[in-house]
């Protein structure tokens, strides 16, 4: 066999003279060709060197093993494919793994799941119990909490929008915040 000049040799005569003789040798050379660039998007898409040069180990055997079943005309655009659609599927195992993973999680350990639920039930309740003495504090210590609090404006601003003096806005919040305290420790 000469495979002198086989470096000069185009895709498609490679594959031509692997289908003749069954030579893998043909297609090693071929591969070595792409090696650099499938590596490359292998990485793109599964992030992980390691997976990434299993990956293209797997694809030569899957490239060895299926060449003669497809008409290739292009085999760039052809190993493109082969290897876009062998990460994509490593993706998608990847994501059935860990919903497996996490659904038996779940089923093994129910009560992580009640107490999420009594989490948020507890934070509901707080939010609540905060909405209800919110609207016990006299309206200008209300307002003033609010926009600081939940708007988070500065005392500047607050004075700007309610036209109470910076001193006042201090005063509105220190005691409100103070006020808030008392009212929900008496809730709970």
């Amino acid at each position: 066999m000469n495979y002198k000049n086989s470096q000069e040799l185009t895709d498609e005569e490679l594959l031509e003279r692997f289908k003749t003789d069954e030579n893998s040798d043909w297609i090693g050379i071929l591969f070595d060709r792409y090696a650099i660039l499938l590596l490359g998007m292998c990485m793109k898409y599964l992030k992980n060197e390691e997976d990434a040069r299993d990956s293209v180990q797997q694809i030569f055997l899957k490239v060895l093993a299926e060449i003669n079943k497809h008409k290739v005309q292009f085999f760039r655009a052809w190993i493109y494919q082969v290897t876009r659609n062998h990460c994509l599927m490593q993706l998608r195992h990847k994501t059935q793994v860990r919903q497996e993973e996490v659904s038996e999680k779940h089923m093994n350990n129910p009560t992580e799941q009640e107490e999420d639920k009594a989490r948020f039930v507890e934070k509901d309740n707080l939010l609540e119990n905060m909405q209800h003495a919110l609207e016990q504090l006299n309206p200008e210590q209300r307002i003033c909490v609010k926009l600081f609090y939940l708007q988070k404006l500065s005392y500047q601003d607050i004075a700007g929008q309610t036209g109470y003096t910076l001193l006042q806005v201090k005063s509105y919040i220190q005691n409100g915040k103070r006020n808030l305290k008392l009212l929900l420790g008496a809730q709970g």
